[in-house]
């Protein structure tokens, strides 16, 4: 009786945490339409404190010539990515860094051992071996940290991706920034979502009650970070108002990718279906990209898909899936027949023919953490998206019919949004592409995410850098 009455208690504390989210909800959505109400020649005219900028600093122009100043810049990041097998923090880690670099700013990067560390001649890596536990060695680092700090010039800025520099050795940090790709408040939606899917025969899982413990860790222990980024709107409200972080102490940057690689292209998407032979007669082409993993809503994808296939001949045969990526469902997905193309992971350059061979992006994810990049991939090679309904997502990504369909982790009410895209076809999947990236050209490239983290950083170190 014990583990029943512990979840029943854990799902009171969620009923309690909830209100508090609807809240601190109903409090962004007044802030964000406050900010997004402004257009473009207000917020270039206006002033601006980035302090208590409500909403995420994507939305403000920033001037394109040199910096100011240039930083002295020390990043802590768990893992350096290894070429296409990055996932989302380290690829925002690797874009972000890389575009500071080239602006001019002293980039040195604590992190584990790679094999692919890029030469550029104004970043240094501090390599070490990571712990057990696949964290950074926090006490070597942080020797590493101070040889540097000392030669020469102090940091000006310190940035740790998520808790890459632990909170043991931030708190006396005032320059620091920390950057989130997930917090365990978010989790919990994930949490729910597993438990509400989860098959007869398999166990209950607990990991509700350990999350709300986690999260009152979270709330004890982000404090002691200086500054909070937030790579999504939802994010920097529960930040501001669950966690109770000061408002200004916590800024929205959302994530961005490389806009010169991510580009429409049609040339580049003819070839790509040529390549891997994908028919010109099929009316509809979805696509799939990521770790074809359980969290990423693929155990969803698979059984809409296998009920669609079954009582629908017609969407069969008129619609081909291509998946990029790899994980123990792309085996899974092969079952469903010839109209189901899985080809494994793909380097970006190949990534972007992808995008551009496809109809519409799909992303079935069940874990609401982060902005995931491959979203903004998609919009910014001129498609639409279609993705779970989770905060992050509806909140910064999907913001409007006109950009792309979102739906409620279920496997009906996925069906239910294919059959809605199969309806609209092809034509109104490229005027709400189009749509997607004009917004995903203001908010979404990589250069607008380096602008908005090289100006906040520039603000961290100076006051005098704070307004626009």
């Amino acid at each position: 009786m014990v583990p029943y009455f512990s979840f029943r208690s854990c799902c009171y504390i969620l009923v309690l945490v909830s209100s508090f989210s609807s809240i601190s909800f109903l409090y962004w959505t007044y802030s964000s339409v406050q900010t997004k109400g402004l257009n473009e020649s207000q917020l270039r005219f206006e002033k601006v404190n980035l302090l208590m900028f409500p909403s995420a600093l994507n939305h403000l122009i920033f001037p394109s010539r040199p910096p100011p100043r240039l930083l002295k810049i020390a990043l802590f990041v768990k893992k350096w990515p290894s070429k296409h097998q990055a996932g989302g923090l380290e690829r925002h880690a690797l874009t972000l860094h890389l575009a500071l670099a080239k602006r001019g700013h002293e980039l040195h990067i604590f992190t584990t051992s790679s094999s692919n560390l890029t030469t550029v001649n104004n970043v240094y890596f501090h390599l070490s071996k990571p712990t057990s536990a696949g964290y950074l060695d926090q006490a070597l680092i942080w020797k590493q940290f101070q040889v540097q700090n000392s030669t020469g010039q102090p940091f000006n800025v310190i940035h740790t991706e998520s808790v890459g520099l632990m909170h043991t050795r931030s708190r006396n940090l005032s320059n620091l920034a920390v950057s989130w790709h997930g917090i365990a408040y978010e989790s919990i939606h994930s949490d729910i979502i597993q438990e509400l899917i989860r098959a007869p025969e398999e166990p209950q899982s607990y990991a509700l009650t350990e999350r709300v413990v986690k999260v009152v860790e979270e709330i004890k222990f982000f404090p002691h970070y200086a500054h909070h980024v937030a790579t999504s709107d939802h994010v920097g409200d529960i930040l501001r108002r669950v966690y109770m972080i000061p408002e200004e102490r916590v800024h929205i940057i959302l994530n961005g990718v490389d806009e010169e690689i991510f580009k429409p292209d049609v040339s580049k998407g003819k070839e790509f279906k040529l390549k891997f032979r994908i028919p010109e007669s099929k009316s509809l082409i979805l696509g799939m990209a990521g770790r074809l993993v359980k969290d990423k809503g693929h155990p969803l994808m698979f059984e809409a898909l296998r009920q669609i296939f079954s009582e629908n001949s017609t969407f069969r045969d008129s619609v081909i899936v291509v998946v990029a990526g790899d994980g123990p469902w792309g085996e899974r997905y092969k079952q469903l027949g010839s109209n189901l193309l899985v080809l494994g992971p793909l380097e970006p350059s190949q990534l972007a023919r992808f995008y551009n061979a496809i109809d519409i992006f799909v992303n079935p994810t069940i874990r609401a953490q982060g902005l995931d990049h491959t979203l903004l991939e998609a919009i910014l090679t001129g498609k639409t998206v279609m993705a779970t309904k989770l905060a992050s997502i509806t909140g910064s990504v999907i913001v409007s019919k006109d950009v792309g369909y979102t739906f409620p982790p279920t496997v009906g009410s996925l069906k239910k949004a294919l059959y809605e895209v199969w309806k609209d076809g092809r034509a109104i999947l490229e005027i709400k592409g189009e749509s997607a990236r004009k917004r995903g050209l203001q908010l979404f490239t990589a250069t607008k995410m380096a602008a908005a983290y090289e100006r906040l950083f520039l603000c961290i170190y100076s006051h005098d850098y704070c307004v626009l």
